[in-house]
């Protein structure tokens, strides 16, 4: 228990490796938010962090060599974080670019369909600026972190919400 298998060198280089991959996973996977995950994502997320364990613990089950790792993962993700704030091309890595979905009025269905948007997620963005049709669309994007944002056409309406909704991406026979 208290006894390490693997150097602590190991044990960081296994994590690093492992944190790298994975975020490279979920960056290719779509603009997703954690809290608007399905049932599906869920149970994605939890299957991969249990089939990466072995890769990440190796033959060490030992509380300092679990310490070693967790220490790991934070550094890095504190580091991604501190990156991605400090530098414009790790920004672009990291981030997805926005997907202009909307112009004019009008949908634009070769990104809604590249970005694998369905029409409940198109008119849910609509009513929480207040907008009931399309038509009073001047610009909509969906941003780098999965929420869509809308510019109405109309003067100097400005609505304010409390919360940012996400939007995920459908895979194939999804609605």
């Amino acid at each position: 228990m208290w006894t390490l298998e693997l150097s602590p060198i190991e044990l960081v280089v296994r994590a690093t490796v492992v944190y790298v991959v994975f975020l490279a996973a979920l960056r290719l996977s779509g603009k997703r938010e954690l809290g608007q995950f399905t049932v599906f994502d869920l149970a994605l997320v939890l299957l991969a962090s249990n089939a990466l364990q072995p890769a990440i613990t190796g033959p060490d089950a030992s509380l300092p060599g679990a310490l070693i790792i967790l220490a790991t993962l934070f550094a890095l993700n504190r580091t991604a974080a501190y990156a991605r704030g400090h530098s414009p091309a790790v920004r672009r890595l990291l981030d997805p670019t926005p997907t202009v979905v909307a112009r004019d009025g009008q949908w634009l269905p070769e990104a809604i369909r590249a970005e694998g948007l369905d029409a409940d997620d198109l008119a849910a963005a609509l009513r929480e600026y207040g907008l009931e049709t399309i038509d009073e669309v001047r610009l909509a994007v969906l941003e780098h972190d999965g929420s869509i944002s809308v510019v109405p056409r109309q003067g100097p309406r400005v609505w304010m919400r409390t919360r940012r909704r996400r939007y995920r991406r459908h895979g194939p026979g999804q609605a």
